[in-house]
């Protein structure tokens, strides 16, 4: 949408000939901006609460530059995931508040602090190997804008350690569960717990593991009801869903 489309509709809706509702769902879709190499949506906030997410892995570092810049107009937050410290390097010539995460393997950009989620968001892994991904899941719902807590090494194989913790997993609106090996954590935390829990393969374990495949089939066929399944590695994916659930209220 151009500048005098958008007058227009604003016109119209100046004129009573659009109410403001149909106005916002006209907006829904537009606009993107035209890189050339990358189309930038830059309504994704409007249609779905958080900015465009840029996958870094495999980009130029020139091109994932060039599209945190596009985003920064937005004044919302931003997040690089599998970002590189050569993308990091070229971020920061961009904008001096980009921050770079070693264990999440992304980088950031908080403009926007304010918390939009009504509960907390906490992060759990059943071992060190599997920090990484849980790291990922934990930066991305911080930057949607909730309180997040996390709980790291609490596998099965000691249970003792997961259930020290359970008045913490019980204050929780909604819990990440991040596992590899057999990735029985999520079925025994769901177990404790009466909300979601988001369970994540990782793809750390010996060969019988087959790179995550293990832990994902044990997970999508968990026996606790309140398990549902990312992909395997996918902390982000599992932070998002997390950060919607966390901003649901009885209004929405």
């Amino acid at each position: 949408m151009n500048r005098q489309q958008l007058l227009e509709l604003l016109q119209s809706i100046k004129d009573g000939e659009l109410t403001p509702a149909e106005g916002v769902r006209r907006l829904e879709h537009f606009p993107f901006q035209d890189l050339g190499f990358a189309r930038v949506d830059h309504h994704r906030t409007l249609r779905q609460g958080f900015p465009e997410v840029v996958f870094g892995q495999g980009k130029k570092p020139e091109h994932v530059a060039a599209i945190v810049e596009s985003l920064l107009r937005q004044k919302s937050n931003i997040l690089v995931t599998r970002c590189s410290r050569e993308v990091y390097r070229r971020l920061r010539k961009v904008t001096a508040k980009a921050s770079y995460h070693e264990s999440a393997r992304a980088a950031s950009i908080l403009q926007d602090p304010k918390i939009y989620g009504v509960g907390i968001v906490h992060v759990v892994c059943a071992g060190t190997s599997d920090i990484p991904v849980a790291e990922e899941a934990a930066l991305t719902a911080r930057l949607m804008g909730n309180e997040v807590r996390t709980t790291f090494d609490v596998g099965v194989a000691g249970i003792h350690r997961l259930l020290s913790v359970r008045g913490d997993l019980a204050k929780a609106r909604v819990i990440v569960a991040v596992a590899g090996m057999e990735g029985a954590l999520p079925s025994v935390v769901g177990g404790l717990v009466r909300v979601p829990v988001i369970a994540v393969p990782t793809s750390i374990g010996y060969g019988g593991s087959f790179g995550g495949l293990t832990a994902l089939l044990a997970m999508l066929n968990s026996c606790a009801s309140n398990v549902a399944v990312v992909n395997i590695d996918n902390g982000f994916g599992a932070g998002y869903v997390a950060s919607l659930i966390n901003r649901l209220t009885n209004d929405d």
